[in-house]
């Protein structure tokens, strides 16, 4: 029987791109599926730590030995996709001596470099931390643009000859018997969908071999096939700051608990998290003193951040899985290692594997050992080059000198740049057109906008996540409006009113949650400037709009 696809590969999240690049680089004809955007789901969503191991090293060795491994595999693969922040784990009086010594134990066995810090020396590090720190455990920890590596992988896999479609959802497994042999799926109506398949429209893919690698949501896929993948989704909930209180990973060092980490990211710091086991992936409550208990017990870490305003807050979910029998009650005991699901071994039904658990961190480990075992069923004898052959950007890249005009730029618009884009930064920013910043928040200009466009098409929710735009402390409120206008003449005015729409609509969604103090002040210019200056809310040229400007005003 002939098939559309060797492979076909579920979820465009951090694990499926990773698989689509390992599989392509061996040579096999793959296809990936996502339902939204790339990074639609949890990698998304996610505080943007790369992890060290140390979270891991008292609880779950298994884990933490991966996440050093694949940290360093990492820094190599995707130096423009992470920043060295480096980390810190510390004790406050109330924090057990015993603890700390069973976390820096724990660390070494796992081969993570930790180096015990006094207090002193802690606040040397990060000037900010609370004066009862009373010492720290260095470790190698890093923030990781979750967006870029996420992209960078699924361009890496398109160069080698894969396909990937975004807002295609799948809607149905095909099975023949006791046989997976493709998916149905259902194409979505939104703005820059890379398929050509008109919206609406259902479509039949075929393969020799599916992988399920959509994380929180492998449950509802397997039982499309009435495959019971249990998958137990758990509930994080992150706050981000209006600027970056620190400039190192900030740790509690404590058992599990809620509100343990700061991550610095970019220019902004992410608080983070709840765990909390959901049902749904799609439909979980979100609730205000979550975000509040966060902030009030990281201020005992850091209590410059009293004096912070948050701009927005975030839900993602984790996709926790452990094996049949094993009655874990409490889904912060659930281990944070990775499975695989063979299940023609383990239920009978030919054609399919899950990958389900893990952590970002181990997203390549994870891709690499179901890519050994997919090519293992389809007789391909290549092995797995992801970890040596560095990521599109990665390359060595020009280091600009202070206060340098490099590409007709200022300098630290011309620096944010240079990281975002890696070795591709001349391609891009080299024009004899103007230029101009389009997001002074990130300090993201025209070109880099064009760029996105031409990769993403007229989803300017995916140009964000390419350059960051719309993500600073305004929340798009000055900026959405310039991108939108960078779609301009290439798409008609009603693609580009309805990505604007979409775009501000995903600021909003994470703003209404943080509107107290300087915040909300902040939500309110955003208001006047499009609800009143710029007449979203009433404009005559849109029969309806998706923004709900009711809700501003009736304070939901």
């Amino acid at each position: 029987m002939a098939h559309d696809t060797a492979v076909l590969v579920l979820g465009g999240g951090s694990t499926g791109c990773g698989i689509a690049r390992d599989l392509a680089m061996r040579g096999v004809d793959v296809t990936l599926v996502e339902r939204g955007t790339l990074t639609d789901g949890t990698t998304g969503r996610m505080h943007g730590l790369l992890h060290s191991g140390g979270r891991y090293a008292v609880s779950d060795q298994a884990s933490a030995t991966e996440c050093i491994e694949e940290n360093e595999v990492l820094r190599e693969i995707a130096s423009h996709c992470v920043e060295e922040t480096g980390g810190l784990f510390v004790q406050r009086p109330e924090d057990s001596d015993e603890y700390f010594r069973e976390k820096l134990e724990g660390c070494r066995d796992c081969d993570i470099p930790a180096t015990v810090l006094s207090g002193r020396e802690a606040r040397e590090v990060e000037p900010y931390l609370a004066d009862d720190v009373s010492r720290a455990i260095q470790v190698p920890d890093g923030a990781v643009d979750p967006f870029r590596l996420c992209v960078a992988n699924a361009l890496d896999a398109e160069r080698h000859g894969a396909r990937v479609e975004t807002h295609a959802e799948v809607i149905d497994l095909l099975r023949d018997g006791d046989d997976i042999y493709g998916v149905e799926v259902r194409h979505d109506s939104g703005p820059g969908k890379r398929t050509h398949k008109a919206p609406g429209t259902t479509e039949e893919i075929t393969a020799e071999y599916v992988v399920n690698a959509t994380g929180a949501w492998a449950g509802q896929i397997g039982a499309m096939a009435d495959l019971d993948v249990a998958v137990r989704p758990s509930k994080g909930v992150m706050t981000i700051m209006n600027v970056r209180q620190v400039d190192t990973v900030i740790n509690r060092c404590r058992p599990k608990g809620d509100a343990d980490i700061i991550v610095p990211h970019e220019t902004t710091a992410i608080l983070g998290t709840t765990d909390e086991e959901v049902s749904d992936p799609d439909d979980y409550p979100e609730e205000q003193w979550e975000v509040d208990m966060m902030i009030d017990t990281l201020t005992e870490l850091v209590p410059i951040l009293e004096e912070a305003r948050t701009i927005r807050s975030f839900w993602g979910v984790r996709p926790l899985y452990e094996p049949p029998g094993t009655g874990t009650q409490d889904s912060t005991d659930i281990t944070r290692d990775f499975f695989l699901l063979d299940h023609d071994e383990r239920d009978g039904v030919s054609g399919m594997s899950s990958i389900v658990g893990g952590k970002f961190t181990t997203y390549r480990a994870m891709a690499e050992e179901i890519s050994d075992h997919v090519c293992a069923k389809l007789g391909v004898s290549a092995a797995c080059a992801t970890a040596d052959e560095p990521l599109p950007g990665s390359e060595d890249v020009r280091v600009l000198e202070e206060g340098m005009d490099d590409f007709g730029l200022r300098s630290p618009i011309a620096r944010r740049s240079n990281q975002r884009l890696g070795s591709r930064a001349a391609d891009v920013l080299e024009t004899n057109e103007p230029n101009p910043v389009v997001c002074e928040c990130e300090g993201v200009t025209r070109a880099e906008i064009q760029d996105a466009i031409d990769q993403s098409g007229s989803d300017l929710n995916a140009v964000r996540i390419r350059t960051r735009a719309s993500m600073g402390n305004c929340q798009g409120g000055f900026c959405c409006q310039n991108m939108a206008n960078e779609l301009h003449p290439r798409y008609d005015e009603e693609t580009v009113r309805e990505a604007l729409d979409e775009l501000f609509q995903e600021r909003w969604k994470g703003e209404r949650h943080a509107l107290w103090g300087e915040q909300l002040s902040q939500a309110m210019l955003n208001y006047a400037l499009h609800a009143t200056t710029m007449n979203r809310d009433n404009d005559p040229a849109r029969e309806s709009t998706q923004l709900d400007y009711a809700q501003f005003d009736g304070g939901a």
